[in-house]
Order: C-alpha cells, then sequence, then structure tokens
C-alpha cells in the first residue's frame, strides 16, 4: 500500500483492557508505517487514555453511565454516533471497531449512509445472560465488511459459527517499554507491594474475573503456601465495563475461608501503567490460567519483561507458545495451577523459560502485526469508494 492512509481506530474504554492495549499499539505501528492512526474512544472520566501513544487519540465525550449493563452499551453506542455524525468527525479512509460498542456504531452509520464500509477486529466473544447484549455483539460482527482476529481459535469460531472468513493479525509486544532491565520504578514497586527479599512472588493480571479464573488462581496458591509459606500473591488490574460482581463476591468469600495472613494477598486494582514493567520484574512468575482468552497480551509482556508464565494448556495459548515456552497447566483443577507455580521456583524451570520467553517475545511485534492489517484495509477502501 504505497499511499497513507487515514484510520480511525475504535476502542470501548481508555483503559489498559487487553482490546483497548491492541488499538494503542496498532495505532502507533501504523504511524510508525507512514499512516495516520487515530484511536478512539469513550471517555467517562475526561482522563484520556492509559498511557501516551505515538498516534493521536481522541476522547469522544461520553454520558452519564446507566448501572445496567445492556443500557450501559447502548448509551456508549449512541455517545460514538452522536460523534461521528459531525462532518468533521468522519474524514477517514479506514474505519476499524475493537469491540462490539464501536462495531455497532460503525453498523448504524454505515446503515445510515455517513461512511461506506468497516472492519472489526475480533478478539473474543463473550458469552452474555441478556439476548439483546447478545444480539448487538453478533450484529457488530456480522455488519462489518472486513474481520481480523488476533488468534486462530477465534478465526476458526467464526468460520464455523456465522461462516464468516477474518484475517488472523496476530500481537505483539513493545520490547522498548518491557525489559528485564530495571530502573527506579522498581523501588517504587518494591515499596509499594512491601516485597520482602527472598520471598517469592506471584503476579496474577487482569482483576478478579471468572474467565480470569481467579478463586482457581487462589486455591492453587493456598496449595503452594503450605509448602512455601512466605510467598505473596499480588492481583492487578482489573478495570473492566462488564459486572463481575458475582464472582468477585465469591472470590471474598474464598478468601475470608482461607485463613491466609492479611497481607498473602494484595489486590492492587487499577495499577500506574508506568510502573506495569517492574511489577512484572518484581514478580518470580506470572500465572495466568485463564479459560476464555483472545490472546492474552500479559504473556508477552511477562516473557520480555524476563518473568516465567504458568499458563492454560488450551488454544489460543497453544497456537503461539511451545512445549517448553512456559509451565503449562490445567486451568480446571487448582492442584495442576499449584504444582505449575511450584515449578517457576525451580532454578533450571526458571532459566529455561526466561531464555525462551525472550525468543518467543522477540518473534511478535507490532509493526508485524500492523503491516497484516493493510491487505484489508485495501480491500475496505475499494469497498467504500465504488
Amino acid at each position: 500500500m504505497r499511499e497513507a492512509l487515514r484510520i480511525a481506530i475504535l476502542a470501548h474504554s481508555t483503559n489498559p483492557r487487553g482490546g483497548v492495549v491492541h488499538a494503542v499499539e496498532l495505532g502507533d505501528a501504523l504511524c510508525r508505517l507512514g499512516h495516520d492512526a487515530i484511536v478512539h474512544a469513550p471517555d467517562t472520566a475526561g482522563a484520556g487514555f492509559f498511557r501516551k501513544t505515538t498516534c493521536r487519540t481522541a476522547s469522544v465525550p461520553a454520558s452519564r453511565s446507566p448501572n445496567d449493563l445492556t443500557a450501559m452499551v447502548e448509551t456508549r453506542i449512541a455517545d460514538y454516533v452522536r460523534h461521528f455524525e459531525h462532518p468533521q468527525n468522519r474524514r477517514f479512509d479506514v474505519w476499524h471497531a475493537q469491540d462490539g460498542i464501536s462495531g455497532n456504531a460503525l453498523a448504524t452509520l454505515k446503515a445510515r449512509g455517513l461512511i461506506g464500509a468497516f472492519a472489526r477486529t475480533v478478539h473474543h466473544v463473550d458469552e452474555f445472560e441478556h439476548a439483546r447484549l447478545t444480539a448487538l455483539q453478533l450484529r457488530s460482527i456480522t455488519a462489518a465488511d472486513r474481520l481480523f482476529t488476533v488468534s486462530e481459535l477465534w478465526r476458526d469460531w467464526l468460520a464455523r459459527e456465522i461462516g464468516r472468513d477474518a484475517s488472523h493479525v496476530g500481537n505483539g509486544v513493545d520490547r522498548r517499554r518491557f525489559s528485564p532491565a530495571r530502573d527506579a520504578a522498581d523501588s517504587e514497586v518494591n515499596e509499594r507491594l512491601r516485597l520482602r527479599p527472598g520471598a517469592p512472588v506471584f503476579l496474577a493480571v487482569g482483576g478478579i474475573e471468572e474467565r480470569k479464573n481467579t478463586i482457581r488462581v487462589l486455591e492453587a496458591f493456598c496449595l503452594l503456601r503450605s509448602r512455601e509459606p512466605s510467598c505473596r500473591l499480588v492481583i492487578a488490574g482489573g478495570v473492566s465495563l462488564l459486572d463481575h460482581d458475582a464472582y468477585q463476591r465469591r472470590f471474598a468469600a474464598a478468601l475470608a475461608k482461607s485463613g491466609l495472613p492479611e497481607d498473602a494477598v494484595m489486590r492492587t486494582g487499577r495499577w500506574p501503567q508506568e510502573l506495569m514493567p517492574a511489577l512484572f520484574r518484581a514478580a518470580t512468575a506470572m500465572v495466568f490460567p485463564s479459560i476464555r482468552e483472545g490472546f492474552g497480551l500479559v504473556v508477552l509482556e511477562a516473557m520480555a519483561s524476563g518473568v516465567p508464565v504458568v499458563t492454560s494448556r488450551i488454544a489460543p495459548f497453544t497456537e503461539y507458545l511451545d512445549a517448553d515456552d512456559v509451565i503449562w497447566c490445567d486451568p480446571f483443577d487448582s492442584a495442576s495451577i499449584a504444582t505449575a507455580m511450584a515449578a517457576s521456583i525451580e532454578p533450571s524451570q526458571r532459566s529455561r523459560c526466561v531464555q525462551r520467553g525472550f525468543r518467543v517475545a522477540a518473534d511478535h511485534d507490532w509493526v508485524s502485526t500492523a503491516r497484516a492489517h493493510l491487505p484489508g484495509y485495501a480491500k475496505l477502501t475499494d469497498l467504500a469508494y465504488a
């Protein structure tokens, strides 16, 4: 593609969830390739995106959010439509949604003749209890003119379940940000978490959610702590639009029954992005036995930081990780997770995982991911101007 494109990338939030991180990194990489990508998202707090970017960003004015999830999703769709109803906000060659909210907004704009065609990246497909949310999720996919996925798992799902082809574009990691090189942030993280020298630290990223398997992580940690009484579990992040209250109450009950000391498990909540690389470096291992993922970006970030990874022996992880790249576990078996966590402390296992992790991270760069989008963008522009 020789001509520079003006590309609108739309995310559902300004917070650092996987799809939003992908959107921002894709925007930066497209700019490095000479295109003009602008990443958009509804900005409820008016604080902008979770980190500074090379590409431009646009905070879309967000209405007051209702407590009901369905109403909130429909409100965010309407916010997007209202923003792009203004002609000065629609000067783009390519429209690219990263999620169901922005995909529905673009579907509405397309139905009204305000845009010509759009792409949608399907990171993963959620299961909703409410029929309206399920219908909106499906519409955001079927109305798109081009589909991208970050894993073969979801590319195959789209072909099997709705008969749509998709381009597998993959994911990347910024090895300039995520590396084993220590800096002043490491001391700050140690102070924030009150870490003790020599005590193993297990890091779970993504907050307390059912698909992150956090209760089984806690159960595994309890099993391991009987052998390693000084170890600690840090659960970082967790900012989400979805309602995880019921699962979080179950986690709180399990933690209360565990009998663990108060300082054994730390929940950080939203964590500053500038401290994320140091947070990975502070960990003995990252524990990520997720039961449903689009890709699992934090696996690459941990690997680039020189940290062993415990993860689920299921797709999509088995697509891009070889047998000895990580320490595998059965995500539905707490004892299996605990055994993998114990293995991550063993020096030879750690050394192997760290070295192989560096190689995996080096094979996943954002510019390659951005280039994989360009043939699809070219076909979109052909459709838009046909």
